[in-house]
């Protein structure tokens, strides 16, 4: 890297913004080159890359983006998230940009708390909060080695973007605030997620193809790696939905552990889009009940395929493979279709774990949300938005009772399932709302009445 392609900054007194933008924006000009900043602490508003910049953060360095939602009003995007349209590091239509170094930033989610629900025992965010970083329509993309805490919202988002690359990153957030999300490919095609650690109150990694202002998917999702990854979640920790307005196909996750978390893998068709060759393989788990307003609890794996909106059919998933998977769990296997799409060619092979108890009781529940009451909560629908709703008999609306009580497999109209070495350890003597079958199979019959095998 040649001197005119490299420009460090020393930390300043207050707000630094335009110092670091006219750099990004002069390397960008000239050709490209590296915004480096050096140790110390740099406070900024939104920035935006340009073509051709990585910004760098050099050991030592702490990047400390200004804790108001108002100072990232010059950094909107396009696709909003949570009622978020802005970011605190964002690009659109660039290319060959990057974030790395070994330095931090820190997202300050704190200023983004108005609350404490008890209730549930999390955070009540604020009404808008920024996410970390939104890349959209961005190709030859890298954001390596940094590691970013306390995100007031989702914390990587990738939109539309191609040859992304994510790598040796560590994403600490307040595992009490929710919609943290640790890394989202939303539309993204080629992508490489590895050797991260991940420890939030949402979606760990999650792949999802979102609606974009004209009301159409924003594009497809496909030919995506995940590899040697950590993850604690409070949602799920690896997950494809639920946004699917556009297909998802091709992708792999492997390698990867799971601690401390509601669920552990999850695939989720609402919208339409199809979701297709998926693979989850070699991934330890360890998945612990929630209490009911948390999406999950306590699955190691989620598969399901429901219809947002009466009006659109969610999309098939077909060609699902899941193997060589270890660990605990307090809840279920669960793969179930309730809508026509189905759910085609699936395979479970060489499973081995062990299902014990939860302190809670819920994980004897299986969990179809987000449902269209989610759409259109009401106020006294006892939940949050987007979240839960609770039904005029209290329960919340998508925790559906397991038949005859809870299994270590539960399977609903899913055509082609294939079970190879599926070793699920349960206890002796079975707890109280157990299932005295290790699996139920559930098919609709044309009468609407299940057709039962055990």
């Amino acid at each position: 890297m040649s001197p005119v392609s490299l420009v460090a900054i020393e930390p300043a007194e207050g707000d630094d913004t335009v110092r670091l933008q006219a750099a990004i924006d002069g390397l960008s000009a000239s050709g490209g080159g590296r915004v480096e900043l050096m140790a110390g602490i740099h406070v900024c508003r939104g920035l935006q890359l340009r073509s051709g910049v990585d910004l760098h953060l050099a050991a030592g360095a702490i990047l400390r983006p200004v804790p108001d939602y108002a100072a990232y009003a010059h950094t909107t995007v396009s696709v909003i998230a949570e009622k978020s349209d802005r970011g605190m590091i964002v690009a659109k239509d660039a290319r060959r940009i990057s974030l790395t170094g070994k330095g931090r930033i820190e997202a300050g989610c704190d200023s983004f708390i108005v609350g404490d629900d008890e209730t549930v025992g999390t955070f009540i965010p604020a009404e808008f909060r920024p996410r970390v970083v939104v890349f959209e329509g961005c190709d030859e993309v890298e954001i390596s080695s940094v590691h970013i805490c306390r995100s007031p919202m989702w914390t990587l988002h990738f939109v539309n973007c191609t040859d992304v690359a994510v790598r040796n990153v560590t994403i600490d957030n307040d595992r009490r605030l929710p919609n943290t999300d640790g890394i989202v490919l939303d539309a993204c095609r080629g992508a490489v997620i590895e050797d991260c650690r991940i420890s939030t109150a949402d979606d760990g990694i999650c792949l999802k193809t979102s609606i974009g202002p004209d009301r159409v998917a924003i594009g497809r999702c496909e030919n995506i790696l995940v590899r040697r990854c950590s993850v604690q979640s409070l949602s799920c920790a690896l997950k494809i939905g639920t946004e699917t307005h556009g297909d998802v196909t091709n992708v792999v996750f492997e390698d990867c552990s799971v601690s401390s978390s509601n669920r552990a893998l999850g695939v989720f068709s609402r919208d339409g889009g199809r979701i297709s060759n998926v693979r989850f393989s070699r991934i330890a788990v360890e998945c612990r009940e929630t209490p009911d307003g948390f999406w999950g609890s306590g699955e190691a794996l989620t598969v399901n395929v429901v219809d947002r909106v009466t009006e659109r059919a969610a999309g098939a998933i077909d060609n699902l493979i899941v193997e060589d998977i270890t660990g605990r769990m307090e809840g279920a296997i669960t793969v179930i279709s309730t809508s026509s799409a189905g759910i085609r060619n699936a395979s479970l092979a060489r499973i081995a774990i062990d299902q014990q108890p939860g302190q809670l009781g819920t994980a004897r529940s299986y969990d179809l949300r987000p449902t269209n009451a989610d759409l259109s909560p009401k106020a006294d629908g006892g939940g949050r938005a987007n979240a839960w709703t609770r039904g005029s008999d209290g329960r919340v609306i998508g925790l559906e009772h397991y038949p005859g009580g809870m299994p270590a497999v539960y399977v609903a109209d899913v055509t082609g399932l294939s079970m190879n070495e599926v070793r699920i350890t349960r206890p002796t003597p079975l707890p109280q709302g157990w299932n005295k079958n290790d699996a139920v199979f559930e098919t609709a019959a044309p009468d609407g009445s299940g057709t039962w095998q055990n």
